[in-house]
C-alpha cells in the first residue's frame, strides 16, 4: 500500500510539475507577444517627445534624453495657422465618426440578421460575395466611389464621406456569425407570438448579441476616425482631423517630431473606445448568451 501511495504521488506531483511548465510556457509566449504589440506605441510616445535633432540619431535611442512638449506645441500652432479653426476639423471628425459608426452598426445587424435567419433565393450567393468581398482593401475600389459620389453630386459633402463606410462587408460577416448561432426555436416562437421580423431582430436577436455588437463598435469607429477621403473632399471646411494632421505632418523633415505628436493625438480616442468596449465584451461574453 505504501509503494502504491508514493506512486500515485510521484504521478500528481509529474503531472502538476507539466501543468506549471505548461502555465509559465504560455504566460512567456503572451508575454513576449505583448511587448511586441506595446512596443510600437511606445516608440510613438518616446519619438514624439524627443527634440528634432535627437529624432536622426543613429543607432536611435528608445528613450528621450531631453524630452519636450515642442512638438506638440508646434503640431497645434501649425493646425491653427489654416484659415479654418481648429474646432471645425475636430468637429469633422467626431461628426463623421459617430456617424458612420451608429449607421454602420445599424445596417449591419439589420442585413446579418436576414441574412442569417431569412431564407430566400439567392442567400448563399449573397453571403459569398460579403465573404469575398473581405479580400479586397479599399484602395481598389477608390475611383468606382468616385464616381458614384459624383453621380450623385456628394463631392465635397459629408455624404462623401459617410455612406461609402456605412456598408462594411466586416461588420455584416460578424455579426452574420453571431446571429447564425441563436436558435431557430427561439425566433419560430416570437413568429408563433405574432412579433414581425424588425420587431425580432431588435428586441430578441440583437439584445444577444453584445460581444459581436461591441466587437463591431471597436472595427467601425476606429475605420472612422482614420477616414481621409482627400479624392472626394477638397474643401477645407468639411476635412476631418486626419487629413489635416497628415498634411502638416509631411510638409518635411522638420516636422518629424510634429508627425509623431500628431500620431500620439490621432491614438488616443481609439484606445479609449476600446478599453470602454473590450469591458464590456469581456462581462457580456461570460454573462450573456442563448441556448436551447
Amino acid at each position: 500500500m505504501a509503494n502504491t501511495d508514493v506512486a500515485k504521488l510521484r504521478a500528481s506531483n509529474r503531472q502538476a510539475g507539466r501543468k506549471v511548465g505548461g502555465s509559465i510556457g504560455i504566460f512567456l509566449l503572451l508575454a513576449v507577444l505583448g511587448l511586441f504589440m506595446v512596443l510600437p506605441i511606445y516608440l510613438t510616445l518616446v519619438m514624439s517627445v524627443k527634440p528634432v535633432e535627437e529624432l536622426f540619431v543613429f543607432p536611435p535611442k528608445l528613450y528621450a534624453v531631453r524630452p519636450t512638449l515642442d512638438n506638440f506645441r508646434d503640431m497645434f500652432r501649425v493646425l491653427h495657422q489654416n484659415r479654418v479653426p481648429f474646432s471645425r476639423y475636430v468637429f469633422n471628425s467626431i461628426f463623421v465618426t459617430v456617424s458612420v459608426t451608429l449607421l454602420q452598426c445599424f445596417f449591419s445587424s439589420m442585413a446579418a440578421f436576414v441574412l442569417a435567419k431569412c431564407k430566400f433565393p439567392g442567400s448563399r450567393l449573397i453571403n459569398g460575395v460579403i465573404v469575398i468581398s473581405l479580400l479586397y482593401q479599399s484602395s481598389v475600389i477608390y475611383i468606382m466611389q468616385y464616381i458614384v459620389m459624383a453621380k450623385l453630386h456628394m463631392i465635397d459633402t459629408y455624404m462623401a464621406l459617410i455612406f461609402p463606410a456605412v456598408a462594411s462587408p466586416m461588420g455584416i460577416f460578424l455579426m452574420r456569425q453571431s446571429i447564425s448561432q441563436v436558435p431557430d426555436s427561439v425566433i419560430e416562437a416570437a413568429k408563433v407570438d405574432g412579433a414581425g421580423l424588425f420587431r425580432i431582430c431588435w428586441q430578441i436577436v440583437i439584445p444577444n448579441q453584445k460581444p459581436a455588437l461591441m466587437t463591431l463598435i471597436i472595427f467601425a469607429f476606429q475605420g472612422a476616425w482614420n477616414i481621409q477621403a482627400g479624392s472626394v473632399v477638397f474643401r477645407e471646411e468639411y476635412k476631418t482631423l486626419p487629413t489635416v494632421v497628415s498634411q502638416a505632418a509631411t510638409s518635411g523633415l522638420a516636422r518629424a517630431g510634429v508627425a509623431m505628436a500628431a500620431a500620439v493625438f490621432m491614438l488616443v480616442p481609439p484606445i479609449v473606445i476600446f478599453m470602454l468596449a473590450q469591458r464590456q465584451v469581456i462581462e457580456t461574453m461570460a454573462h450573456s448568451g442563448i441556448k436551447e
